[in-house]
């Protein structure tokens, strides 16, 4: 039995524009840029043919950049082509992914940047322990539709008081 908790590599986002998304998540989000933008062709690269592993054959060609945030966790951006809006980008009952978070102290000033540069705010911003303990959080959308919240304190900070009661 493992005893140590393994550790978050990345997380991979589709978008429609991956150019507009790497300045969004460069500029907005302060995220590092590790790899511009580049193209990759369904072909018998080791990449072409990893990706044909992961999406099955006739997935043509895609675009992807990769980032990283503060504590260095991987931001992987995908541009597919033929990539289409959801009719349902918040299926939150639909098993899999439905959205991820993200840690600011100034949780406010983030989410006055991400509505200004386009995003969605999805809720007011609430406290997990009113008046008790400053923990906020809220749920946005990045401008292509991605859901996720913002957290104003650390996971380990804000749920090691172990109830909501």
């Amino acid at each position: 039995m493992n005893t140590t908790p393994r550790t978050f590599s990345h997380i991979g986002l589709s978008v429609p524009d991956l150019d507009a998304a790497v300045k969004f998540y460069s500029e907005v989000m302060g995220f590092y840029v590790l790899m511009q933008p580049s193209e990759i062709a369904e072909d018998d690269s080791a990449i072409g043919l990893m990706c044909t592993d992961v999406f099955g054959p006739g997935w043509k060609r895609l675009r992807i950049a990769h980032l990283s945030t503060g504590d260095g966790i991987g931001i992987e951006l995908f541009e597919f082509a033929g990539n289409y809006v959801p009719e349902d980008n918040f299926a939150f009952r639909r098993h899999g992914t439905f959205h991820f978070a993200i840690q600011d102290p100034d949780l406010e000033g983030l989410l006055e940047k991400i509505v200004a540069a386009g995003g969605k705010q999805r809720m007011p911003v609430r406290a997990y322990f009113p008046g008790e303990k400053p923990y906020r959080m809220v749920y946005v959308e990045d401008p292509f539709g991605n859901v996720f919240e913002l957290y104003s304190h650390s996971y380990e900070l804000t749920y090691s008081r172990g109830a909501y009661a």
